[in-house]
């Protein structure tokens, strides 16, 4: 009885203090798209009086999807339903449309800034119309309008002001796509968070859901293409049972805006007859340059078109980690691409060559072997090719150095991929928020022409004048209730998106953003997550691979430490990559060593290469260096690894203190699980730091000193 006295004087308190009491449950499934009534009364008011009525006079399938938001979207925050209908003057009124569909926006003068804003981008604009405020979302075309719609939905759930409104947006790169590494059978290659989306058996008759909330969720950031599976491929996605599939998955994502593209395997010719016919048919090689290869091609391309009239092309990975490739024919991987492109051109298609290739025989420097294969090809490939690059030489480490292919082909469009999946930062476990990585490579200038030649003006065109722009990320959806595994990990997800779209944006404010529309508006709410993404990232590094060490982890799972193993391939060993002996530890790639400097355009190359001007960031990935250097802050090297590591998880011991400072003010289901992945965070990092350092030790002979600072 005095429990439920107790409870019932809270819930009294509460209402008189008008303090909101949580009483949802939140599994996370919505994502960034969940609409919460806006709890301030008198913004509410303010929203209540500017939205009476919403007029969407298209009549597309985007138009039906962007008016159902609309009306979900607003009687969920504004709590009362807003009627749709035609333009009336008296009435407060959100309007929808294109010129062309609506007299009064044709009237507006908007008409101008409209043809600067090409197929996707949209304008925001509030007009008083007989002393009625009236706002316009109005673009080019109805992809535009479902984007523009999306963004105002978002200043109403972070809590701007749409009294005065002028908003201009239009994506800064072309292509920006999704990459599934989501196998046949439903398990997914770095996944990690349950199997694939994608339901192949019970496609094409039956559409799950989800696959609706996918679209959703990613036209809501912009994102405008998928590759649906990995690109270690299985030639069987190519066949007529698999392609009736895509294309009802296609068919789900054209209103969102989203094209889908394939991985494929590069010897399908050998292993799938051409359509309409048998086994007898099947090509005895897979060189790209005969004439019977390169018909199949067209013939197979021809088939997928019919299907799929907008498919978007092909993700290849060729002569990499045992895939085929037209090095096995002793042709090049313009070759290979060109061929591919020749049978996509007619359709309107595009290639997606990646640059992930690292044959010993090349250079002993695995960091150096994608930049020796393709800038030798240079001005070779297709005008419908990329070559698609990771964002550092080696392989979604937790901090590499830009990989040095960027500025370095100026006639060759290069995308870039990221890896929103968290294969080397602590999967869906660890909290690690991806955006001030990503900031850090698309801001790292690389002097290809130059001071201010930054990694984002190589992949925008700018710096090179590139036909066609893009930009990847490895997805790390799942069919997790949740979607990523950790909640958290929907960041990651929902950053790439808006950086795609928006790479000036920063890491703080895609953070901010994220806060508000997943959990809360309150500031305090904000300020502590805010601190905990910003800061998890640095902290990962730390407690992980500190001044540039790099690929220590686990063989094949990459989850753990593992700096001892030493078996295979030299270079596939951490050992190789860490060098650790009495005198040091670190990778000589100075020009004393393996010479990977000298890829850099000056002066990053002299930078690089002088141990004293190195960035002390990435001083273990160029240098050999002494247990006993003194770096910048006084200490030695030694004494500043134990520092590095022992301050990573005393940052992951501040992440809990701030999450457990905000129990009450997040919803009770998401508080709790988060807390348990901090607590998995924690355990993880101190074997990270205690491994690591035990090890280093055994080289260095000095004593780990023990700091929480």
């Amino acid at each position: 009885m005095k429990r439920i006295m107790k409870i019932s004087l809270l819930l009294i308190f509460a209402v008189i203090l008008q303090e909101p009491v949580t009483v949802r449950a939140d599994d996370g499934y919505n994502l960034w798209l969940t609409y919460r009534k806006i709890d301030n009364k008198i913004l509410l008011q303010k929203y209540q009086r500017s939205l009476k009525l919403i007029a969407v006079p298209g009549q597309s399938e985007t138009c039906r999807i962007l008016r159902i938001e609309l009306e979900k979207g607003l009687k969920s925050m504004l709590d009362r339903d807003i009627s749709a209908g035609r333009l009336v003057s008296d009435k407060s009124t959100l309007i929808v449309s294109r010129p062309e569909t609506c007299a009064f926006i044709k009237n507006s003068g908007l008409i101008a800034a409209l043809d600067t804003l090409g197929p996707e981008g949209y304008i925001l604009k509030s007009i008083t119309m007989n002393s009625k405020n009236t706002i316009i979302i109005t673009a080019n075309t109805d992809m535009g309008l479902l984007y523009g719609t999306f963004r105002f939905l978002l200043l109403l759930q972070t809590h701007q002001d749409i009294e005065i409104l002028s908003v201009i947006s239009k994506p800064k790169i072309q292509f920006r796509l999704l990459n599934h590494w989501d196998r046949l059978n439903r398990t997914i290659e770095r996944g990690y968070a349950g199997k694939s989306l994608w339901k192949w058996d019970e496609l094409p008759g039956k559409a799950d859901p989800r696959y609706y909330d996918y679209a959703r969720a990613n036209a809501s950031l912009g994102i405008n293409g998928t590759v649906l599976n990995n690109v270690n491929a299985d030639a069987n996605i190519l066949k007529e049972a698999y392609l009736i599939k895509v294309a009802k998955l296609a068919d789900i994502f054209r209103p969102y805006g989203i094209k889908v593209y394939l991985s494929i395997f590069f010897s399908a010719p050998k292993t799938i007859p051409a359509e309409g016919t048998d086994e007898s048919s099947l090509c005895t090689t897979a060189d790209p340059l005969d004439p019977k290869v390169q018909e199949w091609w067209k013939r197979k391309a021809a088939e997928i078109y019919r299907y799929i009239p907008d498919f978007g092309g092909f993700l290849v990975k060729a002569n990499s980690e045992g895939m085929p490739g037209p090095q096995d024919y002793e042709r090049s991987h313009a070759d290979g691409a060109n061929m591919l492109a020749d049978a996509l051109a007619p359709h309107g298609g595009i290639v997606m060559w990646r640059a992930f290739v690292y044959t010993p025989e090349v250079d002993p420097d695995r960091a150096k072997r994608a930049y020796k294969e393709f800038v030798p090809l240079d001005g070779q490939f297709n005008p419908n090719v990329f070559v698609q690059a990771k964002n550092g030489p080696i392989d979604f480490q937790p901090r590499e150095p830009v990989q040095p292919l960027f500025g370095a082909m100026p006639k060759t469009p290069l995308m870039l991929e990221l890896q929103i999946t968290q294969e080397y930062l602590g999967h869906a476990t660890h909290l690690v928020y991806l955006a001030p990585m990503w900031h850090e490579y698309l801001y790292f200038d690389t002097y290809a022409k130059g001071p201010g030649s930054i990694l984002a003006k190589i992949i925008d065109g700018k710096l090179h004048g590139y036909s066609m722009t893009g930009i990847a990320g490895v997805a790390n959806t799942g069919d997790d209730r949740n979607w990523t595994g950790h909640l958290f990990g929907q960041a990651n997800w929902y950053a790439f998106g808006r950086l795609a779209w928006d790479y000036t944006l920063t890491a703080g404010q895609i953070a901010e953003e994220w806060i508000r529309v997943t959990f809360s508006t309150d500031e305090s709410v904000v300020k502590s997550v805010r601190e905990m993404m910003l800061g998890s990232r640095e902290a990962c590094v730390n407690y992980m691979t500190p001044l540039g060490l790099h690929h220590i982890m686990q063989a094949g799972f990459h989850y753990g430490p593992q700096p001892s193993f030493n078996r295979g391939r030299p270079d596939w060993t951490s050992v190789y990559y860490h060098h650790a002996d009495s005198a040091g530890i670190g990778f000589d790639r100075s020009s004393t060593g393996s010479n990977a400097v000298a890829q850099y355009f000056p002066p990053l190359d002299s930078l690089f290469n002088n141990v004293e001007t190195c960035p002390e960031k990435y001083l273990l990935w160029f240098h050999h260096v002494s247990w006993y250097k003194k770096l910048d802050s006084g200490k030695t090297l030694w004494e500043e690894l134990c520092f590095k590591y022992y301050s990573g998880t005393a940052f992951v011991d501040t992440m809990i203190q701030c999450w457990t400072d905000l129990e009450g003010k997040i919803d009770p289901e998401e508080y709790q699980h988060v807390l348990q992945k901090l607590e998995l965070q924690k355990r993880d990092a101190e074997i990270w730091r205690d491994t690591c350092l035990s090890y280093f030790q055994k080289f260095s002979r000095m004593k780990i000193i023990r700091t929480k600072e």
